[in-house]
């Protein structure tokens, strides 16, 4: 067999040689082991026991009866007691040919209860299925608001906010009427006005055309800019054509034509 080869020869390799155990290493032992040890001494239970708690058994002369546990009314006991205990009796019922007593006056006046108007029950609103009630009043059922004294009665704000309104408006229309009799502003004739709204509309068509025409694909900057400048330019034109359908009479610079 070529390539292989055989250890050397010596006599030493025919005595008998010591098996000797691998070593192991010492065991981790935690530098904190003491301290665990001391405090698991001091906090372990010193009534610790095994098995049952020796306790005594219950005698079986003292068993449970039926309805020993039951609650007794306290009141019922006392009555029997004092009802047994008395030895006294009533005097007997008067008889029918017996003259009645005179004098004797009761606590309630007989005219007041009976002239007296039965109490009504206060409506109530049971809100769950378990039965909880409360008040009808306090439920939200019934409108609390109408019963208010200023009911009906425009707000002090809204009445202010009214007056400031109306004075802006006056003021407006003497601003209108100075410039108008200095000459410096005309007033748009419906002509006019039909042809200026054709024309902001014939714009804005031709900028939705040119808007519709743009790239899907914004990737550069000029795309861009461009479809900014064109959403502006159509909301400024949509502004004007509302401002100009909203308003019929329209005041404009002389100057500016």
């Amino acid at each position: 067999m070529s390539g292989f080869i055989y250890p050397p020869e010596s006599v030493y390799n025919l005595l008998p040689r010591e098996e000797t155990a691998p070593r192991k290493p010492p065991r981790y032992m935690s530098k904190f082991r003491p301290t665990v040890l001391q405090e698991s001494k001091s906090t372990k239970d010193a009534r610790r026991t095994m098995g049952p708690a020796e306790v005594e058994l219950p005698s079986p002369e003292k068993f449970l009866k039926k309805r020993s546990k039951d609650p007794k009314p306290a009141g019922k006991a006392e009555s029997s007691r004092e009802a047994r205990s008395c030895s006294a009796r009533k005097p007997p019922v008067p008889a029918r040919t017996d003259p009645p007593v005179m004098g004797l006056q009761t606590k309630r006046d007989f005219l007041k209860t009976v002239s007296a108007v039965p109490m009504k029950p206060q409506p109530t609103c049971v809100d769950s299925s378990k039965g909880h009630r409360q008040r009808l009043e306090n439920s939200g059922l019934i409108p609390q608001y109408i019963r208010k004294k200023d009911y009906g009665e425009v707000p002090q704000y809204l009445q202010q906010r009214n007056e400031e309104e109306k004075m802006a408006q006056e003021e407006f229309r003497n601003f209108v009427k100075e410039q108008r009799a200095q000459g410096a502003m005309k007033q748009l004739s419906e002509e006019e006005r039909t042809n200026i709204l054709e024309g902001l509309k014939k714009n804005w068509d031709l900028l939705h055309h040119e808007y519709q025409g743009l790239s899907f694909v914004t990737d550069t900057m000029t795309k861009k800019a461009r479809k900014t400048r064109l959403e502006k330019e159509m909301e400024q034109l949509k502004n004007d054509i509302q401002r100009m359908e909203k308003f019929r009479t329209i005041y404009v610079p002389k100057n500016q034509d």
